[in-house]
């Protein structure tokens, strides 16, 4: 799926997750989820690949273990989204000054 939930408020979206997420727990299928959301990763992912920008480009995979369902204000949770932030590096452009 790419980036289904992105124009949906965040109730909506908090409502679709968990209905993801117990579909997932039904069916045990893999599912490929894309989102430039990072809590949105952690929350729904058991592996989150980071993507270079250069196209087709895997720069880590990070697997995320923690128990569902996950609490976003959770130290771990926070952990695993600085973590993820890192990786992916400054989002200001700095080839433009």
């Amino acid at each position: 799926m790419d980036e289904p939930f992105g124009s949906v408020d965040a109730r909506t979206r908090d409502r679709l997750h968990a209905e993801l997420l117990e579909i997932w727990a039904q069916t045990e299928q893999t599912v490929v989820f894309v989102t430039h959301d990072i809590d949105e990763a952690v929350t729904l992912a058991d592996r989150v690949v980071v993507v270079d920008a250069d196209p087709g480009t895997v720069r880590s995979s990070i697997s995320i273990d923690l128990e569902r369902p996950r609490q976003r204000t959770a130290h771990e949770f926070v952990e695993y989204v600085a973590r993820i932030r890192d990786e992916l590096g400054s989002p200001v452009d700095s080839s433009h000054e």
